[in-house]
């Protein structure tokens, strides 16, 4: 019978403070008290309505030392975690509460001296499958409150937009009975000796208005306040002309600022410049679908943080800025990635913003001339700058260009930099497409290091993501619905769900739109002009279409949507580089590679490559022939092959793991696997029409795809350089790019392919040029037919010998792993090849003395003679530190450099030595 009353106590409480999602007892969460927090399951994004199993509550609180609304202190178990400490106690099928106690400091464990400001909340399942948060998929917070007198105004919702005439209806409550005056800009409205405070009211006139309660007990005040706005009629105006949708720079103080919004009602700007408040000055007008407006006396060269505040209600960056301010991830991004990087507006909004700055002093290009090759001359290395270098910035890649030009690669395909959820990232989950992620530095680091791509050579290939969006995207969020927790039916460009029922991410883009072809053309557009990319990678191609199914079926429609795409790209620069991750059916690949310029599709041949260096061909499965565009019968070179990408596992690591073994022949063992990816090295690259390599596959990297989870930040393994069996690998990856620099039968020849057994064969032909590659896959010695176009003196490529072919098909041993390429014309010696970059010179060091190593913190360096030069390089030639002195014994601290391998040299006044060491961790 208690429990009875307890209960309807309970409801009546409920009852009295408003039945919201969340409601708290007693009404004021006092710092030093207990508090009870009740949740109610059917409200917000409702995720866990009507749910049986056991509920916890992911709880935190914000501080006086967080950075942001969402930088979360003092939080009780990680997300999976449950502790019996935040397990909610069901009251009813879809009401659940929390007791804090025995107060709330030290529930959460807070230090005397820190102030808590609120308590936060997102109610998850025990399985953390499901979870509920307030509408819209945000954060739950309730409000502390310090000791003593307290008042709240809980109505209207502070920063609200009414109308004209519209009925404001006001709440406020104090902690005790209390003297309460309610004021409208300092004009008394009502006063009332009470807890509680109702009032209602409206107004006539457009404007600004503030709200004041004060509370007045025991000799004891204290107030609250918010700000609401009423607005005016939208204004209907066309767009200045010239206006495009973003931010237009109309002169150092002055901007205008279009939305595409279709069927919203009205729209606000917030921002740094008017106090992130919705003020009626700053109200958009409305042209057709768009709403703009003209911000004037804005300070030259100053950054300014803003948004656009939709229908009073939706908070959104802009869709077309090119940089943003991000509550979640800026504050980890290193001041030596991005110096002096904006700070978010804490406590003025919440989500993510938009940053405009008038007087820019735009990128001066230093190359403005370059011709891309063909296309079946490319050479495309792919990376993530995230984990290709220790600093993982555009500028670090900037500086290690000097390694692509080693290795011979011509064009560098960088995965997604647009911004993205999060700092560490493959960067397939974007968000804003036409700003750089700012966790690689800033925009005109991007800009000089395409510059200085194109001084030296490289093409520049932008992989880009337009399949879909990730739901922090601001036109995912203008239009969604925070009920099914997916896109609303009437955005303009997405679909609600994927038509694709296996392969989806995020929010779907709708390709039928003719809002998201306009918005589509509007990025390459971008990327092309102000950035000069020389081509895009498109993720994903074969989902850019609304025909249901898995996307493997030739589909007229999607085929129809990417020629318009191609002819918008070529239209803005002809000679632009289009490839294509599209892995659908070849007839439709063929029509794709054949259209206009011919774009590009990537060709995946890392099962039947691996499969052939780990020694494995049964059923003929290391047989890689659909690596040649030949073979699938194009018409034009249109195929991107490749033995790795950035999502397969790696070769070496599969090599090394699951290798075949016969007798004393072990793929396992790390020279025979290195051995065994030098052939298939040489059969890739004979392989015509475009490559692709993936980062580090040169020198044989075995760190596991899944290490620290499959888009995990990967270890660098630079050290690698210093292993002869690993730099042969580099070597034959060098040689043989060079080869097809230089000898267009490697890119362009008619092939004849004999690859389905263990021992393969590739013979190519161009004019009187002609070329033969065998080798022995196998896992014993064997005996291969080798093919010869003609009898006659052919060339051995790597060894640099002579060989008399006394007719077309001569028997020839090979041992397993063993390969060899002839040629009917001399070819550049191999290790003249492999080196044609200069490389630093070691010299004889049998008199110098380098200690530790490896080291973590510092090495000693002593010469018999008085050192005069110190110089320190890394293993792609890069100095990294240079000093004089004028002793025998040099100390130099080493704590503050990267892990990987230098090569330092010292020079004294008889000789010069060099030596390599390893920085450690």
């Amino acid at each position: 019978m208690a429990n009875k009353f307890l209960l309807f106590i309970f409801f009546q409480l409920l009852l009295l403070l408003g039945y919201g999602q969340v409601t708290t007892t007693p009404s004021f969460a006092v710092v030093d008290q207990p508090v009870t927090i009740a949740f109610d399951a059917t409200q917000g994004t409702a995720g866990l309505q009507d749910y049986t199993g056991d509920v916890y509550a992911h709880t935190g609180v914000i501080t006086d030392q967080s950075t942001s609304g969402d930088d979360w202190k003092y939080v009780l178990a990680d997300w999976e975690v449950n502790v019996e400490k935040a397990k909610m106690t069901r009251i009813s099928a879809n009401i659940y509460q929390l007791q804090i106690s025995p107060d709330i400091r030290s529930f959460y464990g807070l230090p005397q001296g820190e102030t808590i400001k609120q308590m936060a909340f997102v109610f998850r399942s025990a399985d953390s499958s499901k979870e509920g948060k307030a509408t819209g998929g945000k954060n739950i917070y309730v409000t502390v409150y310090q000791s003593g007198l307290n008042v709240t105004l809980s109505s209207p919702a502070s920063a609200s937009i009414f109308q004209k005439d519209e009925t404001i209806h006001v709440e406020a409550m104090a902690s005790t009975v209390a003297d309460l005056s309610l004021t409208l800009n300092e004009t008394e409205l009502v006063s009332a000796n009470s807890t509680e405070l109702v009032h209602d009211f409206s107004l006539t006139e457009a404007g600004n208005y503030w709200l004041k309660i004060t509370a007045t007990a025991d000799g004891q005040t204290a107030k609250d306040s918010l700000y609401f706005s009423v607005r005016n009629e939208t204004i209907t105006e066309s767009r200045p002309a010239g206006i495009r949708d973003g931010i237009n720079y109309i002169d150092d103080q002055t901007v205008t600022l279009s939305l595409l919004a279709p069927g919203k009602s009205f729209a606000h700007v917030i921002g740094d410049f008017n106090d992130w408040l919705p003020n009626a000055d700053y109200q958009m007008k409305q042209d057709g679908d768009h709403f703009w407006l003209t911000v004037s006396g804005l300070e030259p060269q100053r950054e300014y943080v803003f948004q656009y505040l939709v229908d009073g209600e939706i908070r959104i960056g802009d869709p077309y800025s090119d940089k943003v301010s991000d509550p979640y991830d800026d504050h980890y991004i290193s001041s030596t990635a991005y110096p002096n990087l904006i700070s978010y507006p804490a406590g003025k909004t919440e989500g993510r913003a938009s940053v405009l700055q008038t007087a820019q002093v735009p990128y001066t290009w230093e190359t403005t001339n370059y011709t891309l090759p063909e296309i079946e001359n490319l050479h495309i290395y792919e990376l993530l700058i995230r984990d290709f270098t220790a600093e993982k910035t555009y500028k670090s890649i900037r500086e290690n260009l000097d390694y692509f030009e080693r290795l011979g690669v011509n064009t560098l395909e960088f995965m997604p930099f647009s911004e993205f959820e999060g700092n560490s990232s493959w960067g397939y989950n974007p968000n804003y497409y036409f700003a750089p992620d700012k966790a690689y530095g800033t925009k005109n680091d991007l800009k000089e290091l395409i510059d200085s791509c194109h001084r030296r050579g490289f093409v520049v290939i932008q992989d880009i993501v337009l399949n879909h969006a990730y739901n922090s995207s601001p036109m995912v969020q203008l239009y969604w619905d925070a009920a099914n927790n997916r896109p609303a039916a009437n955005n303009p460009w997405f679909n609600v769900t994927s038509p694709n029922p296996v392969f989806a991410w995020g929010s779907d883009f709708d390709h039928d739109s003719p809002f998201t072809q306009a918005f589509v053309d509007s990025v390459t557009s971008y990327w092309l002009t102000e950035y000069k990319v020389d081509g895009f990678r498109f993720d994903f191609t074969k989902g850019f279409t609304n025909t249901p199914g898995d996307g493997s079926a030739y589909d007229a429609a999607r085929i129809a949507i990417l020629q318009r795409m191609a002819d918008h790209i070529w239209s803005v620069k002809p000679e632009a580089i289009i490839i294509l991750e599209h892995f659908a059916d070849n007839a439709e690949e063929k029509i794709l590679t054949s259209y206009q310029n011919g774009m590009l599709v990537w060709g995946n041949a890392n099962f039947n490559f691996n499969e052939a260096t780990m020694g494995f061909n049964e059923s003929g499965k290391s047989d890689f022939s659909w690596a040649s565009w030949q073979k699938r019968g194009f018409t034009k070179p249109g195929l991107v092959a490749y033995m790795e990408s950035h999502d397969e596992e790696r070769l070496m690591y599969k090599n090394l793991t699951y290798g075949n073994v016969s007798g004393s022949y072990n793929i396992k063992n790390l020279t025979t696997a290195l051995k065994r990816n030098e052939m298939a090295t040489a059969f890739f690259l004979c392989l015509t029409g475009p490559k692709m390599i993936w980062q580090f596959v040169e020198f044989g990297y075995d760190v596991s795809i899944d290490f620290n989870g499959r888009v995990g930040e990967k270890p660098l393994k630079w050290e690698y350089l210093d292993d002869a069996d690993r730099m042969k690998l580099f070597d034959v990856y060098s040689a043989m790019l060079r080869l097809r620099d230089q000898f267009p039968v490697f890119t362009s020849g008619v092939e004849t392919l004999n690859l389905n057994d263990e021992l393969k064969s590739i013979q190519l032909a161009m004019g009187d040029h002609h070329i033969t590659l065998i080798g022995n896959f196998g896992m014993t010695v064997k005996t291969i037919q080798a093919p010869f176009q003609h009898t006659g003196t052919w060339h051995e490529f790597f060894t640099g010998t002579s060989y008399n072919a006394t007719a077309t098909s001569m028997a020839l041993s090979l041992q397993p792993g063993e390969y060899r390429l002839y040629s009917d014309q001399p070819l550049p010696a191999f290790k003249d090849l492999a080196t044609e970059v200069e490389e630093p010179v070691l010299q004889p060091s049998s008199d110098m003395l380098l200690y530790p190593n490896p080291a973590s913190s510092r090495i000693s360096i002593s010469c018999p003679d008085r050192i005069t030069d110190l110089a320190l390089y890394s293993m792609d030639g890069r100095l990294v530190k240079q000093l004089k002195t004028s002793d025998h014994e040099v100390v130099l601290p080493i704590d503050r450099f990267q892990q990987g391998l230098y090569i330092i040299q010292a020079k004294t006044e008889k000789n010069s030595y060099t030596r390599k060491f390893i920085k450690s961790e």
